[in-house]
């Protein structure tokens, strides 16, 4: 029953109508329910629990479709955690910038440990997008001095890469922080890890294009970002 009501909602609205309420939803500090009443003062039906499902499908989507497009970014990375919540109970987005606060990568881990800091490492190391760091700024956390050395001996990472202990460093992505933590906020937190997940990668994918991370369009290019989430959804 709730699938069909889903698909006879989505169905009475127009592909770019879905792909402007979840571009809405991941870009600006509102909750399902807040995209629901803006579409009942434009006289059209709409449960949040629908938009909620297009979100799920679509965030993933998004990030994977993105990354092909993304500038290079710089060897100066500035790596840190934050917590979410996800039904209660804290888990900790790994997060890492460079030296201009352009994004590089993220990770959702249960767990802040030398294990989960080696891990976002290796995932952040395969993007062809970043070059090899030069240098790496964290703060006082002791999991990372042993995560850098073990990458270094098994070559992940080249031993001339510089691991620096130093708080007021880490500034830049301390301040990035805040454009995940508003998004995160509205929605009262997450109930599952899967959906803490997806829907913290569209966050964060949007928050690349919204800074101008994507080849050809600028920081300030609304139109453009726009336009080129559209045509990568051949809308």
């Amino acid at each position: 029953c709730c699938g069909q009501i889903r698909f006879i909602q989505m169905a009475s609205l127009p592909w770019g109508n879905h792909l402007t309420l979840r571009n809405w939803y991941l870009r600006y500090a509102l909750s399902y329910r807040d995209l629901e009443e803006m579409m009942q003062e434009r006289s059209l039906s709409l449960d949040n629990t629908t938009i909620y499902w297009w979100v799920q499908s679509y965030a993933p989507e998004l990030e994977k479709r993105i990354r092909p497009h993304l500038r290079l970014t710089s060897d100066s990375y500035r790596v840190d955690e934050t917590y979410v919540k996800i039904k209660g109970n804290r888990y900790y987005l790994y997060r890492a910038v460079d030296s201009t606060g352009q994004t590089i990568d993220f990770m959702l881990s249960a767990k802040r440990d030398t294990r989960a800091a080696k891990r976002f490492f290796r995932k952040m190391l395969k993007l062809p997008q970043h070059p090899s760091p030069r240098v790496i700024n964290v703060d006082q956390n002791k999991s990372y001095p042993p995560a850098v050395e073990e990458l270094k001996e098994e070559g992940v990472l080249s031993v001339a890469s510089q691991l620096r202990q130093c708080k007021y460093l880490n500034n830049i992505v301390e301040q990035d922080h805040r454009f995940i933590k508003r998004r995160v906020n509205p929605g009262l937190g997450f109930f599952s890890f899967k959906t803490a997940r997806g829907t913290i990668g569209g966050y964060e994918v949007t928050n690349m294009i919204r800074k101008g991370q994507v080849e050809g369009i600028g920081k300030g290019d609304i139109r453009g970002q726009v336009r080129f989430v559209a045509d990568l959804f051949k809308v």
